[in-house]
């Protein structure tokens, strides 16, 4: 194997072409030759396939497109090798332009669904494609175009954040949006399931300040938002542990029940931001039991804790079940 490559390397040595003239003019003849068959070939009419982008534009008046007809349409067409050769070299074609409301006026009619025919599409597509190339057939042979009225829906914005802090800082209130809603247009038949716009979803980690981002909003094919971005507020602040001592409240008591509680008050730790820390007492916190439990035979009761403060997280409740006592008069 080894003999037969340097054989052929010695036949194509540098200084062998120099010496033999022979290979040269054969190899002049055979390029020449190969070239005027190219060319001859070329010359020639072919039939193949051709894919062009679809654009569809000019909707009428008050509608909607609300289907998602095809993007991409295949043609069958003839023309010379020259011209396919141009356009197969090429690296994208200009897109095929069909005008919506020039379709729907000729097919007439007040139908908010129409089956665009081949004859249709190749006679539209015709004019804008290469003259020097015809088109025996299009697929797909039907294109199915589905209109509906227009709506204009004003929705909130949905921030869609996840947040990861560094130890200590927290969220301070909720994430907002600016502006907290936008108007949106389209099929009046889609915009009526939607509720809200929601944002893209955007992670920040090791969070330790306020942050202000710019982001895109996510809304459906076929539909219009004004503005198509918004900014996303996040406020962030620096939390400290707090501790409070909250007396405990008995509900569903019956009249002439005395329900006596061991111990009869809870200590809360919280976690609450530094601007707020004196702000905090302990009439933001409800703490109760609840006397059904004690009605089941239960050996003591569950606190539960609430309170009305946004910036306050509640991180620990001692005891978090007290022993009781029922009396009656």
């Amino acid at each position: 194997m080894n003999k037969k490559i340097t054989e052929i390397l010695t036949f194509f040595n540098r200084e062998k072409l120099r010496n033999d003239k022979r290979i040269v003019v054969f190899a002049i003849c055979l390029l020449i030759a190969t070239s005027l068959w190219f060319l001859n070939a070329l010359n020639k009419d072919y039939t193949t396939e051709l894919t062009y982008s679809v654009k569809y534009v000019n909707p009428p008046k008050n509608l909607f497109l609300a289907n998602t007809p095809p993007t991409k349409i295949d043609l069958n067409v003839q023309a010379h090798g020259f011209t396919l050769l141009r356009h197969k070299l090429a690296f994208s074609f200009s897109p095929v332009i069909l005008d919506l409301s020039a379709i729907s006026q000729s097919m007439g009619g007040a139908s908010n669904e129409y089956k665009v025919p081949s004859e249709i599409l190749i006679r539209r597509i015709s004019d804008q494609v290469s003259k020097e190339i015809s088109i025996n057939a299009v697929s797909p042979q039907t294109i199915t175009l589905v209109f509906d009225s227009m709506q204009i829906k004003k929705l909130p914005v949905l921030p869609k954040v996840s947040l990861e802090f560094e130890q200590q800082f927290f969220l301070k209130g909720v994430v907002t949006a600016t502006p907290d809603s936008i108007e949106i247009a389209g099929p009046a038949a889609l915009l009526d399931t939607l509720t809200v716009l929601p944002t893209e979803a955007r992670d920040f980690k090791e969070v330790n300040k306020s942050l202000e981002k710019i982001v895109p909003i996510i809304f459906p094919q076929n539909t219009k938002v004004s503005p198509e971005k918004v900014t996303i507020s996040i406020p962030v602040e620096k939390f400290t542990e707090k501790k409070l001592t909250i007396p405990i409240q008995g509900n569903n008591v019956p009249q002439g029940v005395d329900l006596k509680l061991f111990p009869p008050q809870i200590t809360v730790t919280v976690m609450v931001g530094l601007n707020e820390y004196e702000n905090v007492s302990p009439h933001d916190f409800t703490a109760s039991v609840d006397y059904q439990q004690a009605l089941s035979g239960n050996n003591a009761l569950d606190v539960s804790v609430k309170t009305g403060q946004s910036f306050i997280q509640l991180i620990k409740v001692v005891p978090a079940s007290v022993e009781y006592l029922i009396e009656t008069e």
